[in-house]
């Protein structure tokens, strides 16, 4: 039997090579079946494996965060370092502005996070960028010329990268994306009183897992404003490598005096229409009190959706909470300014943010708003009750 199975494929192999075009066809055939087959393997890997593997053919990338970055752009830096470092990848955490928020301060020193500050586009350590937690470069001399290797973001936008894009505006922290980029390549958070050594295979470190976890819980507030189910899993995720007493000097860091009294400056001067509140605290030196302010005055009883107006330098910040299905707070910001030049604003339905910026007078003496602040509270309460 097996000698008639032998001579059979003989003699089928003789006709086959005896015709060169069947054999070019046989050919293309299998090699079309190999290139079908790795197109399969591909396409079925996780988001997590397909970003890893674009790090992993770059010798370095700078990971740039949005200005003035806060901890939920902070920790995705620092999970994408990991997973550059994980395939020999050299990555710079890079950031425009200050980190200002006593939180994010916190978070900065406590996890031992090194960021590198950039002015200019000529700063930026690779040629391979990644923008994390925002999806179109800004706040730095060129940054209009950049054109990112990858975005990985929550926020709405137009911006994408030119190798990878991951914007998932449906959930409530970039960071539960990278803690899925993880969990993805099956990695183990390493608990807090455990080695590296101690787990077998791919790991995430207990800084890394602390600083997502962080990360989540600040820009939901505590998951609960603007979470989805994937930040819930996150969360569960990251747990058992959380470093707790790391995570509440993070939370709980001593509040600036400035930041208190701006918040009773806010209570004390909102003008509260309906269930919306809005509440012009003047001049602040740090700008980041004007989004604490807006989260105390979000609680008061009674109030469904506010703003704070805030001003520095001549620009007027704006900060919104939102409470109320009726009001998409950065739609409300967005409709508020959409026509005032040097004017923008935007963000999620729970928050937004915005800024106008001052009007420079004919002879260039003195700069003046652009906008009385009684026109721009109308125009506030106007857009949260939807008539803008």
């Amino acid at each position: 039997m097996a000698q008639v199975s032998t001579r059979a494929f003989q003699e089928s192999w003789q006709a086959v090579s005896a015709n060169p075009r069947l054999v070019v066809a046989v050919a293309g055939g299998a090699l079309a079946l190999v290139a079908a087959l790795a197109l399969y393997r591909r396409l079925r890997r996780t988001p997590g494996e397909r970003f890893r593997a674009l790090l992993a053919g770059r010798e370095s990338v700078s990971v740039l965060l949005h200005p003035n970055p806060d901890a939920d752009a902070m920790a995705a830096g620092i999970a994408i370092a990991e997973l550059a470092d994980s395939v020999d990848t050299e990555a710079t955490i890079q950031y425009p502005g200050q980190v200002r928020r006593q939180e994010n301060r916190a978070f900065r020193t406590v996890l031992d996070v090194e960021l590198d500050p950039i002015d200019h586009v000529s700063d930026l350590t690779s040629e391979a960028v990644i923008l994390v937690d925002h999806n179109v470069a800004r706040g730095f001399a060129g940054a209009d010329g950049v054109l990112p290797f990858a975005v990985v973001d929550h926020h709405p936008g137009e911006g994408s990268g030119e190798a990878y894009t991951d914007v998932r505006t449906d959930y409530g922290a970039s960071a539960s994306i990278l803690a899925e980029y993880f969990r993805d390549t099956g990695a183990t958070p390493i608990p807090p009183d455990a080695h590296e050594t101690e787990v077998t295979g791919a790991s995430l470190s207990t800084r890394t897992a602390t600083g997502l976890l962080y990360g989540i819980l600040s820009d939901t507030n505590r998951l609960t404003r603007g979470a989805s189910a994937a930040d819930f899993s996150a969360a569960a995720y990251l747990q058992p490598g959380v470093d707790e007493d790391k995570l509440e000097r993070i939370a709980d860091p001593a509040v600036s005096t400035e930041a208190l009294d701006v918040k009773a400056r806010a209570i004390a001067g909102r003008e509260v229409r309906g269930s919306f509140a809005v509440s012009d605290v003047g001049r602040v030196s740090n700008v980041d009190a004007i989004p604490q302010a807006a989260d105390e005055l979000v609680g008061l009883e009674g109030v469904t959706a506010v703003v704070v107006v805030g001003e520095k330098d001549g620009t007027v910040h704006l900060s919104g909470r939102s409470r109320d299905d009726r009001v998409h707070m950065g739609r409300a910001l967005e409709g508020a300014v959409s026509d005032v030049e040097s004017a923008s604003a935007g963000g999620h339905a729970r928050m937004g943010g915005g800024q106008i910026g001052p009007q420079v007078t004919a002879d260039g003496s003195e700069e003046v708003p652009v906008l009385g602040r009684e026109a721009l509270i109308d125009r506030l309460f106007d857009a949260m009750d939807g008539e803008r």
